[in-house]
């Protein structure tokens, strides 16, 4: 399955620093990551996105410069299927930007989208009636109803103004467990711990975190 990553800085960081970072996890990773990748982050005030169908450690990551929120993808496409670019995340809106890890079966639920993750971030929107948290709460909750099996659902979903960070999974904790570092001026949440550093933190399972921009 996919692996995300999210940096919120007070201060500008160079891109590349934290892409290379997460390239080592995704090249690393014990289930193939290398299905294309993608990646939002803001400059000027406006998101910019990127996205390639080859793998993140082959690409060049030292073309985007700086930001101060970062959003990136790497994706292991379920059952090895629809290997395009258009499937590679993030997938976003004029409000929200969402990424997304695991692996749902027997989803009974219906909705539009070009895979399963596509769905799902089009659903829990069905839901929005101006707080974004109560429509993941609300969405979550009847998708995890709807489905006969979870074996992870995790999610990042951006607006101008925080991070909502949705954790659940039944199987497999060493690898589907996200984790988050808090450092005062700068949070990072990936799904795997950097290696060079320290104090990284697990998110809960089944749990529905808030980071406000900082």
């Amino acid at each position: 399955m996919c692996r995300l990553l999210y940096v919120n800085s007070v201060n500008e960081f160079d891109i590349d620093v934290y892409l290379s970072k997460f390239a080592n996890i995704s090249r690393n990773s014990k289930e193939f990551q290398g299905h294309g990748w993608g990646c939002a982050y803001l400059k000027d005030g406006a998101w910019s996105f990127y996205k390639n169908i080859k793998p993140i450690w082959e690409d060049n990551l030292k073309q985007f410069g700086s930001t101060k929120r970062l959003l990136a993808h790497a994706r292991s496409a379920f059952r090895d299927e629809g290997i395009v670019v258009e499937n590679n995340m993030p997938f976003y809106d004029d409000k929200y930007i969402f990424i997304f890890n695991g692996e749902l079966r027997g989803v009974k639920i219906k909705e539009e989208g070009r895979i399963g993750a596509e769905k799902i971030f089009n659903y829990i929107k069905r839901f929005d009636k101006g707080n974004i948290k109560d429509a993941i709460k609300k969405g979550t909750e009847i998708i995890i109803k709807k489905t006969n099996y979870i074996r992870a659902m995790n999610f990042i979903i951006a607006d101008e103004n925080s991070a909502y960070v949705f954790s659940f999974y039944n199987e497999d904790p060493d690898y589907f467990t996200m984790y988050m570092k808090n450092y005062g001026d700068k949070i990072l949440i990936c799904s795997d711990k950097f290696a060079d550093e320290s104090d990284w933190h697990p998110i809960p399972n089944n749990s529905l975190l808030e980071f406000k921009c900082i």
